[in-house]
């Protein structure tokens, strides 16, 4: 185990590249702290145009509507940390909001 020993710069790029990743998919850095290290990142929700959705719904004979919850349920906004651990592997971890 390295729980005592300094971050070297293997992992600590390792650490960054994974960031980076998630930077590329659309997740805003929200805080990072290279020392410990972690990083909190959040991801605004996806617009869902309702009333374009309940046309289709309607005119689908409610056949839409199973698209619509789908669209809506994966909108929301998400919150994920990234950080090292103790062994020098990289993880992600859901950030549940209330």
């Amino acid at each position: 185990m390295k729980s005592n020993q300094p971050l070297n710069q293997e992992d600590l790029t390792i650490f960054t590249e994974s960031i980076n990743s998630k930077l590329e998919e659309g997740f805003v850095l929200e805080e990072r702290n290279d020392a410990l290290p972690f990083a909190v990142l959040s991801k605004e929700p996806k617009k869902v145009n309702h009333n374009l959705n309940f046309k289709l719904s309607c005119i689908t004979l409610g056949v839409w509507s199973i698209v619509w919850l789908y669209l809506s349920h994966i909108s929301k906004a998400k919150k994920i940390v990234v950080g090292i651990d103790e062994d020098g592997n990289v993880f992600q971890e859901n950030c549940y909001m209330g």
